[in-house]
């Protein structure tokens, strides 16, 4: 089993960074690409397990894909074009955006699929998916809600009324899919959540309309329109990044300016979260990129971190990096309060109770319950004894926010399953390096 060792802080830094592309814009690129009835061009794509594991569904499904170092090419088969043998088998490894994506494509497949994952992702709930996804006429075979899943397509797909309620995107986003290739005004009826995939519809101007209210988004897809060329520069991804913004704030006189990151109002909780505990971080050279909001980001260290009862309204834009804000309000003075978060414990692991556990291997007092957690800070922690990481379902992020801890807070770690990165940031751990860590791996 594969594990690292850290047993020093980081010392300060002042550098320059770049971190690889988008994970959830690399996965719907490839995914609209693959109905375009051209070929699309993408550069800076994320080549993790995750982005990979599309690709190589997607070659399944008879689409013809060039992968180089510069740059992928996807050769569109148009809408419902994939072609395949009887009884095909599509792994969809540990992503969760990809199995539930791909299930929205495949309502109209004319063979039956099975849709199966790793160890992880088979412990999820698919049911959030194929219920919906069955009112267009598909049928889906689960196991209990989970995967592997055996899905019967349709020839004569209705369009439907759905109200997503969970703050999903990836619900969401199925939907939106299966509703491209399907005659009729599909309504969608939206808690807030990401928006990537209406932002792309809107650039490759196809009939989408969205209705904004305060909670809930209303939107409107007509089917059966070919998706145009498609080409793009995938931004830097803000849930990668989050890492390094952590580590810098949670470090001694250390500063970072991480470029080109995808700022979309989405996913920039952690962002609003963070100001608001103290953590300094400015935004420059800001700019739109095919409906995306780019900027650098420049962070330095902060030395007298605020408690907070964190806002709910921004659960949904900071889901991937609640782990990292849990070790800023550890370094708070005061109680922080975070609830409505049972969405965490749906991720690749239980990731609030590993949240919990962590601090509590840290020394920092907390309570915690299915949906919330109080974390009782300590700006004076110091780290003297030797802490353990281990059986966390390769949650990637579980791993790399252990790797932060370590690092800013002292002791001597112990943190297996290194190769669980390769899901979503191969290069955390040489990136790490760069900064100084001096990490042996």
């Amino acid at each position: 089993m594969s594990f690292i060792r850290i047993k020093n802080k980081i010392k300060k830094f002042n550098r320059n960074l770049k971190t690889e592309g988008d994970k959830s814009l690399s996965i719907r690129w490839a995914l609209l690409a693959s109905q375009s009835n051209h070929k699309c061009k993408s550069y800076n794509l994320l080549t993790s397990e995750d982005v990979l594991n599309t690709l190589k569904c997607l070659q399944k499904l008879g689409v013809k894909i060039k992968l180089t170092k510069k740059f992928c090419e996807i050769s569109g088969v148009g809408l419902n074009g994939f072609k395949y043998k009887k009884n095909l088998i599509l792994n969809a490894g540990n992503s969760g955006t990809l199995g539930r994506l791909i299930m929205g494509l495949l309502v109209h497949s004319k063979n039956n699929i099975i849709l199966k994952g790793d160890k992880s992702l088979s412990k999820r709930d698919f049911s959030r998916v194929s219920k919906p996804l069955k009112k267009f006429g598909a049928r889906f075979n689960t196991n209990y809600g989970k995967l592997p899943i055996e899905i019967s397509g349709t020839k004569n797909a209705v369009p439907i009324n759905y109200i997503e309620s969970r703050g999903s995107a990836q619900c969401k986003s199925a939907v939106m899919l299966a509703a491209l290739n399907t005659d009729g005004e599909t309504i969608i009826k939206a808690k807030k959540s990401r928006n990537h995939s209406e932002l792309l519809f809107k650039y490759l101007n196809l009939p989408i309309k969205i209705k904004k209210n305060k909670n809930f988004d209303i939107i409107k897809i007509k089917g059966k329109k070919k998706i145009p060329h498609l080409n793009y520069k995938i931004p830097s991804d803000i849930s990668s990044s989050a890492f390094f913004i952590v580590l810098t704030a949670l470090s001694e006189n250390s500063k970072l300016k991480i470029k080109d990151i995808n700022i979309n109002p989405s996913r920039t909780g952690i962002l609003n979260i963070l100001k608001m505990m103290g953590v300094k971080i400015k935004k420059v050279n800001t700019r739109i990129y095919k409906g995306e909001k780019i900027a650098d980001l420049v962070i330095k260290s902060s030395k007298n971190f605020k408690s907070i009862n964190c806002p709910v309204k921004y659960n949904s834009s900071a889901i991937d990096e609640f782990l990292l804000i849990f070790l800023v309000a550890a370094k708070a003075r005061g109680v922080s309060y975070f609830k409505n978060l049972s969405e965490l414990n749906e991720k690749e692991s239980p990731r609030l109770k590993w949240g919990s556990r962590i601090l509590s291997k840290m020394g920092i007092k907390n309570i915690s319950t299915k949906n919330s957690i109080k974390i009782f800070g300590n700006p004076n922690l110091k780290i003297e004894k030797k802490i353990i990481i281990k059986n966390f379902l390769k949650d990637h992020r579980v791993f790399m926010t252990s790797v932060v801890a370590a690092l800013t807070f002292g002791g001597n770690w112990q943190i297996f399953n290194k190769d669980s990165i390769n899901t979503s940031f191969p290069s955390f751990l040489k990136k790490m390096n760069y900064l100084g860590a001096n990490l042996k791996f």
